[in-house]
């Protein structure tokens, strides 16, 4: 089964009460003014029963713009199509939402390439994050959210100006900033598998692989909230000097210095728990530095989704032994697996984030060739940006909605 599905399927239980309940509606001497204009207004459906849309007065164009899986391919560029389509109607359980930002995902790849859902065939809508503002909703969603309500999301079709959202799955938050897309999955999956697979405790060694990328700089945030010593990989002085800011104790730009001998010199007894995404050398060289009962927890494989299999080299022959040899761990971790957990998760950092307690950097890509992702079209860009390990933080693309002429209402 797919991680999409089965995030989809546990995620609706765990959301619930999770941020900023539906909007305040505006005050009782406003309804004869709301009732007028509604009056006035054509509606999309006249059964009116079906679904509210526009009730803010916010146009709806009858077309937009959405990236689409024409074929499967780990070249995201070759998988991808930009496409115009009908705005969607939300259903009775739904929600319409105007995007804002999209967040940009390594697995994005792996979608493209057909990874996740075997069954699933082109073409089929791109894109797994979103925040932006309700503009439209079913008739059993308005018990819980109203239009104008902002919400954050995950689920297929995100790369569109506008996206149906079911509501179970929407996540209500008090403004349209991208800094929630970064909590969403990259800083809920840092935040369980620390805390259920990590098993830290203060004075120990964490080292933090990718460490200024999308998840790592959670990973290095909570590990230092537990009073661990945090060493975090990264291939540039921006880098290290962004990663420090966020209490990392040893930044290690792998460009600059050899990662190994660092390891060997300054943990001579071995780094007690590895934050692993990277894969292939990186994964092998984690495994050999493990202290005696460290733990290795393996949330991605990054260096290999480019590639025909999708999986990195390793060279696991001689795991079993070197496991044995130090009563080590090494332990996968899958989002889907741990939906129980992910409500606390991210009300937790919510709260964290409102308090300034923890910091969730996104890279809009103002350094990227070409400038600040904006646009549909950019997605590309960001994509590619990524995949070279020029972001810092979480890479997300600002959605620039199409002209209000032509509207629905």
């Amino acid at each position: 089964m797919s991680t999409l599905l089965l995030l989809r399927r546990g995620t609706r239980s765990a959301l619930r009460g999770v941020g900023a309940g539906r909007r305040q509606r505006r005050a009782d001497d406003d309804a004869p003014a709301r009732v007028d204009a509604a009056a006035r207004r054509s509606i999309v459906d006249t059964s009116y029963s079906a679904h509210f849309m526009d009730f803010a007065g916010s146009s709806i164009p009858s077309g937009m713009r959405k990236l689409v899986v024409t074929e499967l391919s780990a070249d995201f560029r070759q998988a991808v199509s930009v496409r115009t389509a009908a705005v969607p109607t939300p259903g009775d359980a739904e929600l319409l939402v105007r995007n804002r930002f999209v967040g940009i995902n390594a697995s994005d790849i792996n979608y493209s390439a057909g990874r996740y859902d075997r069954s699933l065939k082109p073409p089929f809508d791109a894109g797994l994050e979103g925040i932006g503002e309700v503009v439209g909703l079913g008739l059993s969603a308005s018990s819980h959210f109203a239009v104008g309500d902002t919400v954050a999301y995950f689920g297929s079709g995100a790369f569109a100006e506008y996206t149906v959202v079911p509501a179970k799955e929407s996540v209500p938050v008090p403004a349209v900033k991208p800094e929630f897309l970064a909590l969403l999955v990259s800083g809920a999956t840092a935040y369980i598998a620390m805390k259920r697979l990590g098993d830290l405790a203060e004075g120990q060694t964490v080292l933090v692989t990718a460490a200024a990328g999308g998840t790592g700089q959670f990973a290095v945030q909570l590990a230092k909230q537990a009073g661990c010593r945090v060493i975090g990989t990264c291939s540039s002085d921006e880098k290290a000097g962004f990663l420090k800011s966020l209490g990392c104790d040893r930044p290690v730009n792998y460009a600059a210095e050899d990662l190994a001998k660092t390891l060997r010199e300054e943990c001579p007894q071995g780094v007690d728990v590895v934050y692993e995404s990277v894969g292939g050398s990186v994964l092998e060289l984690a495994v050999n530095s493990l202290a005696t009962k460290g733990r290795l927890i393996v949330i991605g494989f990054i260096s290999g989704y480019q590639t025909a299999s999708g999986f990195p080299k390793f060279s696991g022959g001689t795991l079993p032994v070197k496991l044995l040899q130090k009563s080590a761990s090494m332990r996968g971790f899958f989002l889907p697996h741990f939906l129980g957990d992910y409500r606390e998760a991210l009300s937790s950092m919510m709260q964290m984030f409102a308090k300034g307690k923890l910091v969730c950097e996104v890279d809009y890509g103002d350094s990227a060739q070409g400038g600040r992702f904006v646009g549909l079209e950019s997605v590309f860009r960001a994509v590619d940006y990524m995949y070279a390990g020029k972001n810092l933080g979480k890479v997300v693309v600002e959605v620039a909605p199409p002209s209000v002429s032509n509207s629905k209402l």
